[in-house]
């Protein structure tokens, strides 16, 4: 199957695409759009691989589903567009960047720039239904970014794998913490946050290893 997708992204993935459940996965999600309201847009969907090419990858950051009110979603996780209001799990994402680095609080919660510096912003599932959170799951997109994360696991070494919650821990729990550091905390949103997200040092620890194997550090 032919997708519209970085190219350097598009030649790892591509037997994941002619998979069977890939095609399944597809007409589902293009009967999604054509009779419902889904989030991001449709071209939007990959912009997580779009945004970060395989060979620039540094750091993976793992969500769970996108965001699922109005204007929100744009295909990052965690990342909102420019002009919506800063979900609270970025919030406090922002806070413990604040907490332990020092910088300011940005006022938008585009997180783009972080993908152009190699941070792969990768949600489980890659679309969703308005206002009904986790409605995509179990239809393929799980398998397709379980791939994903196995390619670069697998190709590359000195990646910073971040795992936030349960979800994202058992989705990254066959990652080989020998070959690259995986940092482990409780999820960012308010109901967790002051658990242990918040004090967790993700962010310096990430920058300390990235330098320490001679790699440019992201600026957070």
């Amino acid at each position: 199957m032919d997708v519209r997708i970085e190219e350097s992204w598009k030649k790892r993935l591509q037997t994941e695409f002619d998979k069977p459940y890939f095609k399944e996965l597809t007409d589902f999600v293009r009967n999604e759009y054509r009779t419902k309201r889904i989030f991001p847009p449709a071209k939007l969907i990959f912009n997580a691989f779009d945004s970060c090419p395989f060979d620039d990858v540094k750091v993976v950051i793992l969500g769970q589903d996108p965001y699922h009110g109005m204007g929100q979603a744009h295909g990052l996780c965690f990342s909102v567009n420019d002009g919506v209001e800063i979900p609270p799990s970025l919030v406090n994402i922002f806070k413990e960047i604040n907490r332990s680095l020092g910088k300011p609080i940005p006022t938008s919660g585009n997180l783009t720039r972080w993908a152009e510096q190699g941070v792969l912003l990768l949600n489980a599932t890659l679309t969703v239904r308005a206002h009904q959170a986790g409605s995509h799951q179990g239809k393929g997109w799980e398998t397709f970014t379980d791939a994903a994360i196995k390619i670069l696991a697998e190709e590359k070494v000195n990646l910073v794998f971040i795992l936030w919650g349960n979800y994202a821990q058992r989705k990254g729990a066959f990652i080989d913490s020998s070959k690259h550091l995986v940092l482990k905390s409780v999820h960012p949103s308010p109901l967790s946050a002051f658990r242990g997200f918040i004090g967790n040092n993700h962010f310096v620890l990430a920058n300390e290893y990235l330098r320490s194997h001679g790699i440019k550090e992201i600026d957070w």
